[in-house]
């Protein structure tokens, strides 16, 4: 059992949330609100993506992630800033003409995926380290061994973190193999991620057998979403990890009743306090996953 929990808080994501859920920040000022009271929740990072303002769309725009950013450092709250990297790497196919790419992609390569991670500098940012066949219909999310090779060093060579976002067992061998390659600093940062259609299923044996495949030394969390999410935070905390919520991953607090990130983070405390663990602040979270200081932290 892990007794000093680190909790994130994935604020958006990139889903199509927006309209099922009025709690889904949007604008850069909306983001920024939600990690301001995630944070004063109890999460120690929060997970951060941008969305175009106007339409909800997952944006890349650098200018979005520079706003928000500097919203939540501007506002004093002491929170580690966890950006996503993980967009760009959409490909929509036509089952018939499977070489024409169609509406929805948004593929480039390891470097492009990077920029608002190269100016910004967060103390962590996102890899994820497998490709994967996102949910039903021709959607596939496209990070390939040498693309997560370029986007390691290069993430290294900026002196950020790597969460490394792990969809499905294969994700983590070649997870584990960049980390023995020395593409990744110690202590290693995994993220298992489970329930997302279609990798690894929320089944607790699962769980547990990829916390045995980690490298000696990894610190790791893991999130289920919908329904699983909440059950998973005892889960990922018995078997000695840290946690994930947030409206990233699941809109509901109950049935039928819509949650904010602050109320998710309020509910992932109580159940790791009453497990008997504590929760770590921001500062004991740097300490934990050994982050660089930053002279704008």
């Amino acid at each position: 059992m892990n007794h000093e929990v680190i909790v994130t808080c994935a604020l958006t994501g990139a889903g199509d949330t927006t309209g099922r859920s009025p709690h889904v920040p949007v604008s850069p000022a909306q983001i920024a609100e939600s990690a301001i009271e995630a944070a004063n929740a109890g999460a120690a990072v929060v997970h951060i993506h941008v969305r175009e303002p106007e339409t909800g769309a997952p944006s890349r725009d650098v200018a979005l992630y520079r706003e928000a950013v500097r919203l939540v450092k501007e506002s004093g709250v002491d929170v580690v800033v966890n950006l996503t990297a993980g967009m760009g790497g959409d490909l929509v196919i036509d089952a018939e003409d499977p070489l024409k790419p169609v509406d929805g992609t948004d593929l480039v390569n390891a470097h492009d995926r990077l920029p608002h991670v190269e100016e910004l500098l967060p103390d962590i940012c996102t890899l994820d380290c497998g490709s994967l066949n996102f949910g039903e219909g021709n959607q596939l999310y496209v990070s390939t061994p040498d693309m997560l090779r370029t986007g390691a060093k290069r993430i290294q060579e900026l002196g950020v973190k790597p969460e490394l976002e792990i969809f499905d067992t294969g994700n983590l061998w070649f997870a584990t193999k960049m980390v023995e390659e020395g593409l990744i600093d110690p202590p290693p940062l995994f993220q298992l991620c489970m329930g997302i259609p279609y990798g690894a299923p929320p089944d607790p044996g699962l769980l547990q057998a990829m916390v045995h495949l980690l490298p000696e030394g990894a610190q790791w969390a893991s999130f289920a979403i919908g329904r699983d999410q909440m059950p998973w935070v005892a889960q990922s905390v018995l078997l000695g990890g840290h946690v994930r919520v947030g409206l990233e991953d699941n809109l509901y607090l109950a049935r039928g009743v819509k949650a904010t990130n602050g109320q998710l983070v309020e509910r992932a405390v109580d159940i790791v306090q009453k497990l008997g663990a504590n929760i770590a602040t921001p500062g004991q979270a740097r300490e934990i996953l050994g982050l660089k200081e930053r002279a704008n932290a």
